[in-house]
């Protein structure tokens, strides 16, 4: 009899994720994002585009100049419009709380 997967739920391949929720424009600068090792997730860091993403996970990583902080909150079952990818994650670290840190 097969073991069960660690983790619990569902799941979906990060670069997937990624381009479903509209968080990057295509798949392959999905893939690169995760390949960078730069991302992580739940606070472990990721290499590999294929590592899987459950509900509740939260993702941290750079990207157009400033760090973004993410909580899964749905899976998408395709890249549909931007509100729908919207409505699958939330977004933890505003623009409001970020200090401006240029000594200036």
């Amino acid at each position: 009899m097969a073991e069960a997967p660690v983790g619990h739920g569902p799941a979906m391949r990060l670069d997937r994720f990624l381009w479903y929720a509209r968080i990057v424009k295509t798949r392959s600068a999905a893939q690169a994002l995760c390949e960078k090792g730069l991302l992580r997730i739940d606070g472990r860091r990721v290499e590999r585009s294929s590592a899987s993403v459950r509900i509740g996970a939260i993702l941290a990583f750079p990207i157009q100049g400033r760090v973004r902080v993410l909580r899964v909150e749905a899976l998408p079952i395709r890249r549909g419009p931007p509100g729908e990818a919207r409505a699958c994650y939330e977004d933890l670290v505003t623009d409001r709380g970020v200090q401006d840190m240029s000594g200036d």
